[in-house]
């Protein structure tokens, strides 16, 4: 497919790239002091998650957050660098889109009331299933450069 500036798999490379640069903005925002030494991330997301109308969602929460509050601080937090950093980059792409959109989905839920939230996460999902089956590594990433995905 071609277009007037740049081919379409050039343009669904701009998009992973553009998504990419969107979780390391969620990383760099993030307070990691607040998250790592006071908690305060996870205990945001307790009082979502208490607060919830899906049973489910407090339960899940309270079964699988509250026992270890610390370590999922840390996989929150650098779960966000990591993906950004791979799709920046074309790393394993396909295991970024697919990781990104599990954890878009995962905070949609726990955010379902809140419509600003909403439409983030939503359209980061959405990003990330286009760059997923459009095949979006196959243009200026290091997947396409190993032969990897191919």
């Amino acid at each position: 497919m071609q277009t007037i500036w740049l081919s379409g798999a050039e343009w669904l490379a701009v998009l992973r790239i553009g998504l990419g640069l969107w979780w390391l903005e969620s990383w760099r925002h993030k307070d990691r002091k607040g998250w790592f030494e006071r908690g305060t991330g996870i205990a945001w997301a307790a009082d979502v998650a208490g607060k919830h109308r899906w049973g489910v969602v407090r339960t899940g929460f309270r079964r699988v957050v509250e026992p270890r509050p610390k370590l999922i601080a840390y996989v929150v937090v650098y779960a966000e660098l990591a993906l950004g950093m791979g799709l920046v980059t074309g790393f394993l792409t396909p295991v970024a889109l697919v990781a990104g959109l599990l954890l878009n989905l995962l905070y949609l839920v726990l955010m379902i009331h809140d419509w600003a939230e909403q439409g983030q996460n939503a359209m980061m999902a959405l990003i990330s299933l286009v760059a997923l089956f459009a095949m979006a590594w196959q243009t200026w990433s290091l997947d396409a450069a190993f032969g990897l995905f191919l």
